[in-house]
């Protein structure tokens, strides 16, 4: 073997390496965007179906959410007087806060202080008490199968104190909303 045919072999052996990188490369490139679109179409179901992320929009639940927070629900059917809820209105999702559940009476007086079943409901969360604007007669037993439900700022919440909104039925909530991740400064469990 001459100088040229060692050079020549090298050349092909070098050739021959380069051409199984780019397949390694290739093999590689492939498996990593495969797992990538599985874990994104798992968060997604996941987002979707178990843990629905949503963006407030509006002022109705202030000084607990505020417009442009960003909020995780766990589908949760065992709520309970003081959860706070995400459900479907028309083509909408609202939040509103679970004032009373099936069967019982709820009363609200003059100054917005809260009455369910005669007790004076504790609101730590309100911070400006009104009746606001409602057209249901009080004192309100809610139906089978329905949830009543008032927004946190009342003097601006369309609730279950107007009969456009109502009590909600349980087919239409979302979950309870559970998580605050945005913004950050605020990220944290919502009470």
């Amino acid at each position: 073997m001459g100088v040229e045919e060692k050079s020549l072999d090298e050349l092909v052996r070098k050739e021959l390496q380069k051409e199984k990188n780019k397949r390694s490369h290739r093999r590689v490139v492939g498996i990593t965007v495969g797992a990538l679109v599985v874990v994104i179409a798992v968060v997604v179901l996941i987002a979707v179906f178990v843990c629905p992320v949503l963006q407030i929009s509006g002022d109705s639940m202030e000084e607990t959410l505020h417009d442009g927070d960003i909020v995780v629900a766990v589908n949760n059917k065992k709520l309970k007087t003081g959860d706070v809820i995400a459900f479907y209105y028309g083509n909408d999702i609202l939040l509103k806060r679970v004032i009373a559940t099936p069967g019982q009476w709820v009363n609200i007086d003059e100054e917005g202080n809260v009455y369910v079943n005669d007790q004076l409901l504790e609101e730590p969360y309100v911070s400006e008490k009104t009746r606001g604007d409602f057209d249901i007669e009080l004192p309100y037993q809610v139906p089978e199968g329905r949830l009543f439900v008032l927004g946190d700022h009342r003097s601006v919440s369309v609730d279950s104190r107007n009969r456009a909104i109502g009590c909600i039925e349980q087919k239409m909530i979302i979950g309870k909303i559970v998580f605050r991740v945005w913004p950050l400064s605020d990220m944290g469990i919502v009470k």
